[in-house]
């Protein structure tokens, strides 16, 4: 296996120092008397700097010749759509350290100005190669396959006549330009909207010459507008919004010139704040701060490259920004706005092939009656997320259910499980909804759904005070004879049916009575007062996971130390809590072998001699998005297996509600950990290896060796043909 590309720089901390973090005490000691000076900062990456560098390899699939072409537009467009939220909210709260003068460093030991220095040198090169990527690969390719977009200067009559048509019958109703004067101050620019600043000349009909107006372009319109196939020269031919806007700018300004219209956006800090110690009511207070969301902050400025330095001096006055927060740019600055474009073209061959889900083998028609004969692990999107509505589905209708609780984080605004919810509720049944109203900008979806499960009979809560409700469970109460049985669903990601279709996930079905009776214990952490009971099988956060897990690494790093095999495989989208990468480090000196697949941001630094030489770091970026979490302990050869809602993280372990389950079926184990763990540890066509100097190696197969694709060999296994 070689490598061919190298996307992260020196970025994501600070350089290696090879052995001073390790401090012997003396010429004889043994592995487990190496002490490790946890503090030390060659031992970490810095957080947001390696999430940056995360958004830089999926950036990377669009620069990918071998990926459809549509599809490298929409990785262009997910860069793009990554970068909004990077700045919303990582560099927003760097910059509010900064503001109050804190001078707090993390592991990494660099303070927050340092990390913005940082963020935005490589941030302003990641902006310039997504343009140039856009401008002279894929444009030109685009355009040789039909797909075009025509610029002004190329318009001919009877386009310009169409535009001109579109712009008086579709655009100038809804548009309010505003002039610049003590009169028109200013408008308040929504978070991340397209608008353009206009330079003018003249008097309007009241003798006012303010110079400068603002034309904010309406959100109820696309950002990209097909034209009539009889019209175009390709078989799909669009234009931008902006560019309609730009060639009858002058129209809004009658009888005054203009010397300039450029396009801007400001990206601000989304971030809620809600004091909940203050609060008696969080989905009341959380709707009052939905608002204040979109005008938060500035954070940056993106700007056409061709606007003046002296207008841009004037935007970055008035948003209170640095010349360093302006980022001008050679095409729209809305890049994100072209992700509709590849459902707008009717190229198959241009996209990647479908798929229809598979469905494993013994489901019946009775869900209830196939998890008594064992449990069911669902891994999606390769097999199908319908089981998992179904579960809901039929505990609403069925005679014999008495109460379904469950928790929901994200679903999206229109979703099956919840109709049925409601439904159950209505059918005088016992429904508990755990809804997170704080889940990050799906807090109004959220708001939405519990009023809607609230009017329909539910009980609705919204978890603990503090802290974040993202366990993913399912529990349905079911009479049989005369006992109640308890039937559950466990999941690693979202009950959200779009999502199961582009993130990779696992879904366990069990009535295993001790699981049941633990996810009974932590819906009753949820929704009432007292202390919790202690978990049978289960591990939870905030409470038993962390310590769970570093009980795990040093059982490993134990047997490791009397000579025997040990072996971990962790599947995470995250790694940055301290002590987890502390006791990593001390398994892997103990002579573990240590494989991390962790798809986003990793603060621990693989092969450090002396410390990390036994751990290796690898990121799987491909069609669909790595959501599994999922843990492996060799133990001697009784391995242990669990999945999880939580990533290794501060957040996740300490102020989350999460749950982590065992997979103790021996043939589900079997298949998880053969056909899934060590096939991602194979894969040589979309893996990523981090070095010890955090940068990130682009693997490809041997000149002899055959290209593997994880995801596309589990396709093959368990997905069926389209």
């Amino acid at each position: 296996m070689t490598s061919n590309t190298t996307e992260s720089k020196k970025s994501t901390g600070k350089s290696d120092k090879k052995s001073e973090a390790v401090k012997p005490t003396d010429s004889s000691n043994t592995p487990d008397e190496v002490e490790i000076d946890l503090t030390h900062p060659e031992l970490y990456l810095n957080r947001d700097l390696s999430l940056l560098a995360f958004h830089r390899r999926v950036l990377a699939q669009a620069k990918n010749i071998d990926m459809p072409l549509l599809e490298r537009l929409r990785f262009l467009c997910i860069a793009g759509t990554n970068l909004d939220e990077f700045f919303e909210v990582r560099v927003a709260g760097l910059k509010q350290q900064v503001a109050v003068g804190s001078v707090q460093t993390g592991p990494d030991n660099l303070s927050p100005q340092e990390v913005l220095d940082r963020i935005s040198i490589d941030a302003h090169e990641f902006v310039e190669e997504q343009y140039r990527l856009l401008n002279e690969d894929l444009f030109p390719a685009l355009e040789k396959e039909g797909i075009g977009f025509v610029k002004r200067d190329q318009w001919d009559k009877t386009q310009s006549q169409w535009v001109r048509d579109y712009f008086y019958n579709e655009l100038q109703p809804i548009l309010t330009p505003i002039g610049l004067d003590p009169a028109h101050p200013f408008p308040r620019i929504l978070n991340k909207s397209l608008n353009f600043i206009v330079s003018l000349k003249g008097k309007d009909a009241f003798g006012r010459d303010s110079g400068m107006a603002v034309v904010q372009a309406p959100r109820s319109l696309p950002r990209i507008i097909q034209l009539p196939f009889e019209l175009s020269e390709h078989p799909y031919s669009f234009i931008f919004l902006s560019s309609i806007i730009h060639a009858h700018v002058e129209d809004l300004f009658p009888g005054m010139k203009v010397k300039g219209c450029y396009q801007f956006r400001v990206t601000r800090n989304s971030e809620l704040f809600v004091d909940e110690e203050e609060v008696d009511n969080l989905l009341r207070a959380l709707e009052g701060e939905l608002l204040g969301r979109r005008y938060g902050d500035s954070v940056r400025l993106e700007v056409a490259d061709n606007c003046p330095e002296k207008m841009i001096g004037f935007l970055v006055k008035h948003f209170k920004l640095e010349k360093s927060d302006v980022y001008q740019v050679n095409g729209p600055v809305n890049l994100n706005r072209l992700l509709p474009l590849p459902d707008l073209v009717n190229r198959p061959d241009l996209k990647f092939p479908g798929f229809t889900p598979g469905i494993p083998t013994g489901i019946g028609r009775n869900l209830f009656t196939t998890i008594r004969e064992g449990d069911i692990l669902l891994h999606h999107p390769f097999q199908s997320f319908t089981p998992v509505v179904d579960f809901v589905c039929q505990a609403a209708t069925d005679p014999q259910v008495l109460a379904i609780k469950q928790t929901l984080y994200r679903t999206g605004s229109e979703s099956v499980l919840v109709d049925a919810l409601v439904d159950a509720a209505r059918a005088n049944k016992e429904v508990t909804v755990v809804i997170e109203l704080r889940a990050r900008f799906d807090e109004e979806a959220n708001i939405h759904l519990a009023n809607r499960l609230q009017e329909a009979g539910a009980y609705v809560v919204y978890g603990v005070v503090g802290y974040k409700t993202h366990a993913k469970m399912a529990m349905v109460v079911r009479r049989e004879g005369k006992k109640l049985k308890r039937y559950v669903h466990l999941g690693t990601g979202n009950y959200h049916d779009r999502t199961a279709r582009i993130y990779t996930d696992y879904g366990l079905l069990t009535c295993d009575q001790e699981i049941g009776e633990d996810v009974h214990k932590m819906f009753m952490q949820l929704t009432t007062l007292g202390r919790g009971e202690k978990l049978k099988k289960m591990m939870q956060s905030p409470f038993s996971l962390h310590a769970g897990l570093i009980k795990h690494i040093m059982h490993e790093a134990n047997i490791a130390r009397q000579g025997k095999p040990a072996h971990i495989i962790a599947k995470v989208n995250a790694l940055t809590e301290p002590k987890i990468i502390y006791a990593l480090y001390q398994a892997s000196i103990a002579g573990v072998k240590i494989d991390l697949i962790i798809r986003g941001t990793c603060c621990l630094k693989p092969g450090v001699p002396g410390i990390s030489e036994n751990i290796q770091v690898r990121s799987i970026i491909g069609r669909f998005l790595e959501h599994t979490r999922c843990f492996y302990f060799f133990n001697e050869g009784e391995s242990k297996l669990y999945c999880a809602s939580a990533d290794w993280m501060e957040r996740n372990l300490f102020k989350r509600v999460e749950e982590c389950y065992p997979i103790e079926n021996i043939e589900i184990k079997r298949r998880m950990v053969e056909q899934d763990l060590k096939l991602y540890l194979q894969d040589n066509t979309q893996a990523w290896l981090l070095d010890k100097e955090g940068n990130y190696i682009c693997l490809s197969p041997d000149d002899d060796a055959p290209p593997i694709s994880a995801q596309q060999i589990l396709l093959q296994h368990l997905a069926e043909k389209a």
